[in-house]
C-alpha cells in the first residue's frame, strides 16, 4: 500500500490530525477542539456558512479554462478593485493564478521579459515561494527546496542571480533593548544590488521582519532610479491581515506589481492574483504575454474570491483586525519581558513573530536530526489547545490566527503562548549550562 507523503512546518512533531472545524477552531481526532493561532491561508476561520453557500451554488456552473471569458471572473476583478484600488490609481489590470508561488513566479518572469535582465533582488530572510524565480528569490536558508538532513544539503541550481538587501526592523520589543541603526545606514550600498536586476520584490512578514513605510520608500526610490521594476508581494498580508487592504498603502510609495494570495480565496479554494499598473500594460502594449494556466481564474475560485471580499466588508474585518493590533502588541511585550528565551517581537495586524533566543538562523538548514526548540514549543501549545507556528525555522515562532478571531479567543491563544515558552526557558538553561561544562 503507498502512504501519503506528508509535509510540516514544526519539524520533527505530529501534524494535529483534523477532521472537522468551526469558526476559529480546529476539531481533532482524539476529540479535542484546539484554537487555530496560525492559518495564513484561512482568514475566515472554518466553515463560514457565507463561503459554504458561494461555493455550493458555485459548484453547478461550467468549467471554463482561463482562455475563455467567464462573467464571475470579470466580477471578481472589478470587486478586488473595489476593495482596496479605488483611491489607487497607478493600478490596472488583475490576472487571477493558482498560488502566491506561482504568482511571484509570474510576476518575476514578466519583470525579467520587460527589462530584458535577469538578476533578482530581495530582501535578507525572504521567502516568496518554492517554484521557479519565486524559489529562487527565496532566502530563508532552510526553503532552498532540495533535501536536506544529518548535516547535508542537496540544493537545485538557480536559474536567477539573486540580490539580498539588508531587511527592515520594525520589532515592538528586543530583550538587548537596542534602537536599529539609522535607515540610510541599514540600506548603504543598497542601491547598488539594484544596478541591473530586473525586479526587487519585497514582502511583509517573513522571517519576522514587517512593514517599514520609510524602509518601503527607501527601496521604491532607489529600484526607480535604476529602472528596476518593485514587486509587493502580498501573499500574506494582501486583503485583510495587516489591517488595511495591503500594507504597501501605510508608504507613499506605490508598487508595479502586486501578489496576492493564501486568505485571498477566503480560505476555501486556492487562488492568486498578479496585480499590474497602468504604466506595466503600456509597456506590454501590442505584445502577446505567453503565459497560460489552465485552471487559473476557475469558476469556483473566483466564487471564493468574491464571497470573501464581500464578507471582509459586511463583518468589517479590517477594523476589527486593526482593534485587536495593540492587543497582540501589548501583550506580547508583556510575555517576552517574562520569559528570557525571548529576543525579539514583532508584527502588524494579526501576524506576530517571537523570535527565541539560540542558533542563528543563517545556519539553519533543516539538516539536524533534532527537534528545534520553536517546534518543542509549538507541540506544548498543542498539548494546551491551541496550534502556533514556527516557519520550520529553529529559534522562531509566529502567530496568524483568522481575522474573524475573537477578543476572548486572543486572549486564549495568549495565555497558551505564554505557558508554552517555558519549554523554550528550560532549553535556554539546559544550553548554557552545558557552555559551562564545555
Amino acid at each position: 500500500m503507498g502512504r501519503l507523503l506528508r509535509t510540516g512546518l514544526n519539524a520533527g512533531t505530529e501534524a494535529p490530525r483534523v477532521i472537522d472545524g468551526r469558526g476559529a477552531w480546529f476539531h481533532l481526532s482524539d476529540g479535542r477542539r484546539v484554537l487555530d493561532g496560525s492559518n495564513t491561508g484561512g482568514p475566515l476561520g472554518h466553515a463560514h456558512p457565507g463561503m459554504i453557500a458561494a461555493l455550493r451554488e458555485a459548484a453547478g456552473v461550467p468549467v471554463v479554462s482561463e482562455g475563455w471569458s467567464w462573467v464571475g471572473r470579470e466580477r471578481a476583478a472589478e470587486e478586488l478593485f473595489e476593495a482596496g484600488l479605488v483611491e489607487e490609481g497607478w493600478a490596472g489590470a488583475v490576472r487571477f493564478c493558482l498560488s502566491g508561488s506561482e504568482a511571484n513566479d509570474i510576476a518575476l518572469s514578466l519583470a525579467q521579459a520587460l527589462s530584458g535582465r535577469q538578476p533578482i533582488a530581495t530582501r535578507e530572510r525572504a521567502y516568496h515561494g518554492i517554484v521557479g524565480l519565486s524559489r529562487d528569490a527565496t532566502v530563508q536558508p532552510h526553503w532552498h527546496g532540495g533535501l536536506a538532513g544529518r548535516g547535508e544539503t542537496l540544493r537545485p541550481f538557480p536559474s536567477a542571480p539573486v540580490r539580498a538587501l539588508p531587511p527592515p526592523e520594525g520589532a515592538v520589543w528586543r530583550s538587548d533593548g537596542a534602537e536599529p541603526a539609522p535607515l540610510a545606514q541599514r540600506l548603504s550600498g543598497a542601491s547598488g544590488m539594484l544596478d541591473g536586476a530586473a525586479a526587487v520584490i519585497l514582502d511583509y512578514t517573513q522571517g519576522g521582519f514587517y512593514h517599514d513605510p520609510a524602509y518601503q520608500d527607501a527601496v521604491a526610490g532607489m529600484a526607480a532610479s535604476a529602472d528596476c521594476f518593485w514587486i509587493a508581494d502580498e501573499v500574506v498580508t494582501g486583503l485583510g491581515r495587516a489591517g488595511r487592504p495591503f500594507a504597501f498603502q501605510a508608504g507613499q510609495s506605490r508598487p508595479d506589481i502586486v501578489t496576492l494570495g493564501k486568505g485571498l480565496g477566503g480560505g476555501m479554494q486556492p487562488v492568486a492574483a498578479v496585480i499590474l499598473s497602468k504604466d506595466i500594460l503600456d509597456r506590454m502594449e501590442g505584445r502577446s504575454w505567453q503565459n497560460y494556466g489552465t485552471l487559473r481564474g476557475h469558476p469556483m475560485a473566483m466564487a471564493a474570491v468574491s464571497a470573501y471580499l464581500r464578507i471582509l466588508r459586511e463583518e468589517a474585518l479590517l477594523e476589527h483586525v486593526v482593534s485587536l493590533e495593540p492587543l497582540f502588541a501589548a501583550r506580547l511585550t508583556e510575555i517576552a519581558r517574562r520569559h528570557p528565551s525571548v529576543a525579539r517581537v514583532a508584527g502588524q495586524g494579526l501576524h506576530w513573530t517571537i523570535e527565541l533566543h539560540g542558533p542563528d538562523w543563517r545556519d539553519w538548514r533543516a539538516d539536524t536530526a533534532e527537534t528545534p526548540v520553536a517546534s518543542r514549543v509549538a507541540a506544548r501549545a498543542l498539548e494546551l489547545g491551541a496550534v502556533i507556528g514556527t516557519s520550520g525555522e529553529q529559534t522562531s515562532l509566529f502567530l496568524a490566527p483568522p481575522l474573524v478571531l475573537s477578543k476572548a479567543e486572543t486572549e486564549i491563544l495568549l495565555s497558551v503562548l505564554d505557558e508554552s515558552l517555558a519549554v523554550a526557558d528550560r532549553a535556554m538553561d539546559v544550553m548554557a549550562e552545558t557552555l559551562v561544562h564545555e
